[in-house]
């Protein structure tokens, strides 16, 4: 079993965008008040005293948007000062990238994850629930921006949804030939969403190889991620492709994870919503440090039987939170 050092810290639920995948149209999102966000000093003090002691030493920021998370800079030179921090990390849409990538790298993050869903602004925008102005363009420059401060890896998150953006395939793999991206193509997993794409749901990791082999040519990559995905490369070229098949393939034996919300709730595994501890109610009652690195330790210790034995009580039914406000 992997040791469990990886903390996906949601700084924000709130997000720019409207990803069905994320967002399910049509849905009231109630988004957490700022009050009952983590401030800043209690995310670092919980990092510090909690997750970095009991094991904790890589962390990622995601959202919602965490480049929506005023003072979003200082949070992230705060995480990379800490010596036990082995690996920064952010997720993000890119839409606000171009303007805070150097000061973002200047601050210690180097490594970048970007959704990018499709190369056609048209696709792009019905995907992100866009009504207005095309928002493609500012995303491209952001990963442009990106990868020339010199985030490395650069990757590039693909959802793949069936009769979307599945034709696109081919030309996002295409990506990686001449860059040294990493585009990772990931089945779209029905959280908070199951009725969104009926019975079209996903496609099979395999079935992508498959489309890519019969084009390019595949290898299994040298380069072996950290995380769940499978790594793979077009002959000769210069950065790898990776699938994240959390539907059709289980990877829970794999997990090295777990999430940490911006209200402060600490969720062990993805695809299961219960065991899910409240870290800020105690926080902010004085309680212990010592007392919540306990909690964290016991919910560590049964991490393994959440992830198997449970994994689908969660995929089932109805989720309390959608994508977005668990943090991706």
């Amino acid at each position: 079993m992997n040791a469990v050092d990886y903390l996906r810290i949601s700084l924000i639920d709130r997000c720019n965008f409207r990803c069905q995948y994320c967002m399910p149209e049509g849905a009231e999102l109630n988004y957490v008040l700022r009050q009952q966000l983590l401030t800043d000093e209690e995310l670092l003090r919980l990092i510090q005293e909690v997750f970095i002691p009991v094991g904790f030493t890589r962390f990622r920021l995601t959202g919602g948007e965490p480049l929506l998370r005023p003072g979003v800079i200082e949070i992230v030179r705060a995480i990379a000062a800490f010596p036990q921090t082995q690996d920064l990390a952010m997720t993000t849409n890119g839409f606000l990238l171009a303007g805070m990538a150097q000061a973002l790298y200047n601050a210690g993050l180097r490594r970048i994850n970007i959704s990018l869903d499709s190369l056609d602004p048209d696709t792009f925008d019905q995907i992100i629930g866009n009504r207005g102005r095309s928002r493609w363009q500012q995303v491209w420059q952001g990963i442009q921006a990106a990868y020339q401060v010199g985030f490395d890896p650069l990757k590039l998150n693909v959802v793949v949804i069936p009769g979307v953006n599945d034709r696109e395939v081919l030309d996002l793999a295409a990506l990686t030939i001449d860059r040294q991206w990493h585009v990772r193509f990931i089945e779209f997993m029905p959280i908070g969403n199951s009725q969104l794409f009926g019975d079209r749901g996903w496609i099979a990791s395999e079935e992508l190889r498959q489309r890519i082999r019969d084009s390019f040519g595949l290898t299994e990559s040298q380069v072996r991620g950290s995380g769940p995905a499978d790594v793979f490369q077009i002959p000769g070229a210069k950065g790898t492709l990776g699938f994240i098949s959390q539907m059709s393939e289980c990877f829970c034996d794999r997990c090295n994870r777990m999430r940490l919300s911006a209200d402060g709730w600490l969720r062990p595994c993805l695809l299961n919503e219960g065991n899910q501890i409240d870290l800020k109610t105690p926080l902010r009652a004085g309680t212990q440090m010592a007392q919540l690195r306990q909690e964290v330790r016991q919910l560590l210790a049964i991490k393994p039987e959440i992830n198997f034995k449970q994994r689908e009580s969660g995929t089932t039914g109805a989720y309390s939170r959608t994508m977005s406000q668990i943090g991706g």
